[in-house]
């Protein structure tokens, strides 16, 4: 009897990778679009930003290089992740973490330091919170998804390297992103 060689083995899905991908290009759509809203409502004669607004931008720059730091350790984790070095995956993963907390701080500082009220007589207070709001929920969801990325890893899902490489272009795309908005709210005003 002949028999047939076996099959080849069935493509590795990519669910994590799509996923990611269609969620960082909603955002990338939806911070694209505040910022386009930014600067019509800039580029209208009028005053534009309150008289009295001092944005501390010793915080605003913490948070854009907390965003490329957190970027090079998640690339960390995706290198360790490939080697199968389970212990800088994890520690990469865990400052990964820490850094994007740190974010969230440093934009907390900058709306407690701000104090401006969320309806003002221009579109400006309106505009800023919207928008660093905005990037603070993206942060947020960052960091869950390294958590659960972590727990994953460290969980002995070693094989499965696909939610580390997800978790990579997530931050990529909100390194992007905060660059935008860290440019065009705190570095032009």
């Amino acid at each position: 009897m002949l028999a047939l060689p076996p099959a080849p083995a069935p493509a590795p899905r990519r669910q994590m990778i799509v996923g990611t991908a269609m969620f960082s290009a909603a955002a990338a759509m939806l911070v694209g679009g505040m910022t386009a809203l930014w600067f019509h409502f800039r580029s209208e004669p009028g005053l534009w930003k309150p008289a009295k607004t001092v944005i501390p931008e010793v915080a605003t720059n913490v948070m854009w290089v907390t965003a490329l730091l957190a970027l090079a350790m998640v690339q960390w984790a995706v290198y360790a992740a490939r080697r199968g070095d389970r212990q800088h995956a994890s520690v990469a993963l865990g400052i990964t973490m820490i850094l994007g907390l740190a974010h969230l701080n440093s934009q907390a500082y900058v709306w407690k330091r701000v104090e401006l009220p969320v309806r003002g007589e221009t579109p400006y207070n309106s505009m800023f919170y919207a928008i660093t709001a905005t990037l603070f929920v993206l942060v947020v969801v960052g960091v869950v998804y390294a958590m659960v990325a972590a727990f994953r890893y460290i969980g002995g899902r070693t094989k499965d390297r696909e939610t580390i490489s997800g978790l990579a272009l997530y931050w990529y795309v909100l390194a992007a992103l905060h660059t935008v908005v860290w440019f065009s709210v705190y570095v032009t005003k």
